[in-house]
């Protein structure tokens, strides 16, 4: 299973003629293969949308894109609002659930951190250990790397019910003591690896989206 993130910036005040439209156009794209989740960003950086697609592999992705297109019902005819449009193929660490339909949200934390290539073993060995710890307080939706793409990616994804609800959490995580994972080995208190670069944002989903 893989999983396509697309990420377009949009221009200021466009969003909700986008949604509108890319809703209208995916009532049609569905029957070819249904996305997972459509959401658009309320805290970080603005005026944006996230879809994600699931597909067995890249074989599939490509076919019913190029079916899509052949019939003429994609993509949705958004191009004159997009400023910059990325598309990064996620590939789940082996203990991330499969994404499902469902209200879990409504807001949604999607968190990335760039790591150095050689590190992402360790951090998957660390995360599999502590993330039990933090599923008991509230579930996770996600944990992926990257293979396509923004390279050297790991992004995980928390469901809340509120903002609130994600402040108390995090709060009652950190005074476990046992979250956020630790970086150092338990031998000799060393650094195992270095995290490069953390980024955070908030998102909501929209009417369509099958996860909100």
């Amino acid at each position: 299973m893989i999983y396509e993130m697309r990420t377009y910036d949009l221009k200021p005040r466009t969003q909700p003629e986008v949604v509108k439209r890319f809703g209208e156009a995916y009532e049609k794209r569905k029957k070819l293969s249904e996305m997972s989740a459509f959401w658009m960003t309320e805290i970080g950086p603005l005026n944006q949308i996230v879809h994600i697609w699931p597909y067995k592999d890249l074989e599939e992705r490509g076919r019913v894109r190029a079916a899509a297109v052949a019939e003429g019902i994609w993509p949705p005819k958004i191009a004159e609002f997009v400023v910059n449009m990325r598309s990064d193929i996620m590939i789940p660490f082996s203990f991330s659930p499969e994404l499902k339909p469902g209200e879990v949200g409504p807001y949604f934390e999607m968190r990335t951190y760039t790591y150095n290539p050689p590190d992402l073993f360790a951090i998957m060995e660390d995360w599999e250990k502590a993330i039990p710890v933090r599923t008991a307080l509230s579930p996770v939706l996600a944990m992926w790397r990257s293979e396509l793409g923004s390279l050297n990616r790991f992004v995980h994804i928390w469901p809340y019910k509120s903002i609130d609800q994600r402040m108390e959490t995090r709060k009652k995580a950190v005074e476990t003591g046992k979250w956020p994972p630790s970086s150092k080995d338990p031998a000799t208190g060393a650094p195992r690896y270095n995290m490069m670069a953390q980024e955070t944002k908030i998102l909501t989903a929209a009417p369509f989206s099958p996860i909100r």
